[in-house]
């Protein structure tokens, strides 16, 4: 069971429900989920129980800022299962192992596949807290970059087929004329298209455009 803390159950005032955190809780505990859920929901953040992985897997995914506290002994799949699901299915949900016993493979494991703490029963509540928050944090961080992403292949979608080509090449550093030697254009169509590239790229500057299709690890190709 969790081993209190002074002060860890204090009320906080709760964000909106649109967007407040979740904490997913799986464990086939009744009492350990109950404790967890009191805990979370003091904590500001809304808990959401599950008995088993399978009835996890089928919850309906929301976007939105979230952890996952998971038992790594369950009576259908096991954590490492569950983990591997996850990361092809949500990659922005932090996932924090919970066990009853220490068992250095197991951990390694699933520290390797990328789970944020693996933590062993009984442990502090503030320690669990303070796991939380950054899981969330990095939840958060995770969708915000996934929403840039998107944006950006929004905007790349709007382009034309010439002003791909042009994309393409204005980011590999060719200056108007060599691009226009490249496409066989005249160099006034391709500050016209450039123009337009700007514009739906959502970029004040060449700087900018070339930082956002870095960041974004986007190869511009008029083929895509």
């Amino acid at each position: 069971m969790l081993s209190q803390g002074r002060d860890v159950l204090a009320i906080r005032p709760s964000p909106p429900a649109d967007s407040q955190p979740i904490v997913f809780v799986v464990d086939d505990d009744l009492s350990m989920r109950e404790s967890l859920a009191q805990l979370i929901e003091c904590a500001g953040w809304r808990p959401e129980t599950f008995g088993s992985g399978e009835d996890f897997l089928r919850h309906t995914r929301v976007r939105r800022a979230s952890c996952l506290l998971l038992d790594y002994t369950l009576p259908d799949l096991n954590g490492l299962q569950i983990q591997q699901r996850i990361a092809a299915e949500r990659p922005d949900m932090s996932i924090i192992f919970i066990s009853g016993h220490g068992d250095v493979p197991i951990t390694v494991k699933a520290m390797k596949a990328g789970a944020v703490e693996f933590l062993t029963k009984p442990f502090q509540s503030e320690v669990l807290l303070h796991t939380i928050r950054d899981a969330i944090q990095r939840s958060r961080l995770a969708l915000q970059q996934d929403e840039h992403e998107r944006a950006f292949e929004a905007c790349y979608a709007a382009l034309s087929v010439r002003e791909r080509e042009v994309m393409a090449l204005v980011v590999r550093g060719l200056l108007n004329k060599q691009v226009a030697l490249e496409l066989g254009i005249t160099e006034i169509t391709v500050k016209a298209h450039r123009g337009r590239v700007m514009r739906k790229m959502g970029a004040t500057s060449l700087a900018e455009l070339v930082k956002r299709t870095t960041r974004f690890q986007r190869t511009v190709s008029p083929t895509d």
